[in-house]
């Protein structure tokens, strides 16, 4: 007497796809990172950083109306520079690029330990009111061009820091926020 009654083959065979199919399908969304971890803050410039000194939201900001924008016209640099230490005040000595000449306002600004710099004017509705309460240090930054500047294209800047040393960022053109239909700003 079979207490068990048995199975046709194919059957165990259709398990047997079943359970390689399942494994192999909940085998690819396991992985050391989530799809999320690598993904990059929504802002429109490039970041990077040296040691205690972190840039965020690097980029150029110009209208450009036609292919490129002329040698001879001023363009803004605008970023902010974090100093992350905890105890030593760090000095952006200056900025270079073979695009053009850089221009900061004030000339070598200071950074307070655990504070930032924040260079050119934010864009945005809470602008204004970000700007007021923010403790940063505020400086401006032109640069006027040697070259021409495209949209779509990146272009090296190196950032000289008086602790950390240099940085070098390809650093994106984007247009000024007039430049924007409405309803499409950040």
């Amino acid at each position: 007497m079979k207490i068990f009654p048995t199975r046709p083959v194919a059957f165990r065979g259709g398990l047997v796809a079943a359970v390689v199919i399942t494994a192999m399908l909940t085998g690819c969304s396991a992985g050391q990172q989530s799809q999320t971890a690598t993904q990059e803050p929504a802002v429109n410039g490039a970041s990077g950083g040296n040691g205690t000194v972190a840039l965020r939201d690097v980029r150029i900001r110009a209208e450009i109306p036609g292919a490129a924008l002329a040698p001879g016209e001023s363009v803004d640099l605008l970023f902010v520079a974090v100093n992350q230490s905890q105890t030593d005040n760090n000095k952006l000595t200056g900025i270079t690029s073979d695009i053009g000449t850089v221009t900061l306002t004030p000339a070598s600004p200071e950074i307070p330990a655990r504070h930032s710099l924040m260079v050119g004017k934010p864009e945005g509705v809470d602008a204004a009111a970000m700007q007021a309460l923010s403790d940063s240090v505020q400086a401006t930054a032109k640069v006027k061009l040697s070259k021409p500047v495209a949209n779509a294209l990146t272009y090296d800047f190196v950032f000289t820091f008086e602790r950390g040393g240099q940085v070098t960022i390809g650093v994106p053109v984007t247009p000024g926020e007039s430049a924007l239909p409405a309803g499409e700003g950040h």
